[in-house]
């Protein structure tokens, strides 16, 4: 009887030994499991962060390919603390002679961040509903052809034309010929990149020069635009005597304008924070009132056509993909920060980003409180029997 119940009792020992060791391996199998399971999810959200995110709207630029454009990676940090003395010098950015080096100064360190983040298109446009960004973006400039009334074939200038977004979707609309100008060295290389893979290089041609001297000849284009651009001009006169120049007799110039509105009070200081911190971050010389606009194009000869500020109502706010935008930002500026810790991206790019963010809130209290539009536009006519001016 003693055998019996000692053989009993070693069979229970060892299903339980057994059963122990069945849960341990068990347990330890889930672990594995859980841990492969999650670091398939680190690594898929990683990838999704990264290159689903990342690049920018069209695919322009990659996260791991941010530089300081014509600037060496070294020397980024430098050239954007100069960027920054400019505005401790205000007396320099009112000169024209300075203004060109601030301004490519500026398109160095913003290019690469602009496309990656934004799209190859540096300017806003109204929201329209059941409408991509890219879409309401193409539509916006296509208008502004539309309203040159230029036909296939005419040679049409782009007063500066950035990396070339608006002037490849206005070639392929207008199948104009369109010459951009832009400042930025940088900027002229990926405009003209940009151009071949879009196969539209036969219809845009991209030149390096200011828009403030530019290098055509008189009355030698059938109409010109430009989008948002030449609040960089330190007196707009000076840039729209020069588009008057080159425009043949009787072709229009249709521009949209950064400017303050109406409700701008320069006695609220609230209100001159926003345009202070405005001009700040978009490297503008000083931000013109809407009243001034038709004034600067009447002295240099211009008739006007038309004047309209297409950012109000029934026009959707501008500044919603600015609000829609922060969680991108954030998700951006972290990945920024760690490509400038291992060296991918330049140390200063951090720095970039940063004072990006803090301007798209300027522009964002600018839109909400209705105290700045960035397209004011404004539609001008070189008379038939005018004279070059020069």
């Amino acid at each position: 009887m003693s055998n019996k119940i000692l053989f009993n009792f070693k069979r229970v020992c060892c299903s339980t030994v057994t059963h122990q060791t069945y849960l341990s391996l068990s347990l330890s199998l889930m672990d594995s499991l859980s841990l492969f399971c999650t670091g398939a999810l680190l690594a898929g959200g990683l990838y999704w962060f990264v290159c689903v995110l990342g690049p920018a709207e069209q695919k322009g630029k990659r996260a791991v390919d941010l530089s300081g454009g014509s600037i060496s990676a070294e020397k980024v940090r430098d050239n954007y603390k100069q960027y920054w003395s400019f505005f401790r010098r205000p007396k320099e950015i009112e000169t024209a002679e300075k203004v060109p080096d601030f301004v490519d100064t500026f398109y160095n360190l913003v290019t690469d961040i602009y496309e990656w983040g934004w799209g190859q298109s540096f300017h806003f446009s109204p929201s329209i509903p059941g409408k991509s960004h890219r879409d309401a973006t193409r539509l916006h400039e296509e208008m502004a052809v539309d309203l040159i009334d230029v036909k296939p074939g005419d040679r049409i200038l782009d007063v500066g034309c950035g990396v070339g977004g608006p002037m490849r979707a206005i070639a392929a609309h207008s199948r104009a010929k369109v010459v951009g100008i832009t400042i930025n060295d940088y900027q002229v290389n990926r405009a003209r990149m940009h151009n071949k893979k879009a196969g539209l290089d036969s219809l845009c041609e991209v030149v390096c020069g200011n828009f403030l001297e530019m290098p055509f000849q008189d009355n030698s284009f059938d109409g010109a635009y430009s989008i948002e651009a030449t609040c960089h001009a330190p007196k707009l006169e000076d840039v729209y005597a020069e588009v008057f120049r080159v425009l043949k007799p009787g072709s229009l110039y249709v521009s949209y304008e950064w400017v303050t509105t109406e409700k701008y009070r320069a006695d609220n200081p609230e209100h001159v924070e926003v345009i202070q911190g405005i001009e700040r971050g978009d490297a503008l010389p000083g931000l013109r009132s809407y009243s001034d606009i038709a004034e600067a194009a009447k002295k240099v000869g211009f008739e006007i056509v038309k004047e309209k500020d297409l950012a109000k109502p029934p026009s959707l706010p501008w500044w919603t993909r600015l609000k829609m935008g922060r969680i991108a930002y954030w998700r951006n500026h972290i990945l920024v920060i760690v490509l400038a810790a291992i060296g991918i991206a330049p140390k200063g790019t951090v720095d970039v980003h940063d004072m990006l963010f803090k301007t798209a809130d300027y522009l964002t209290r600018g839109g909400d409180s209705g105290i700045f539009s960035p397209m004011h536009m404004i539609l001008l006519r070189k008379p038939k029997e005018a004279p070059s001016k020069s």
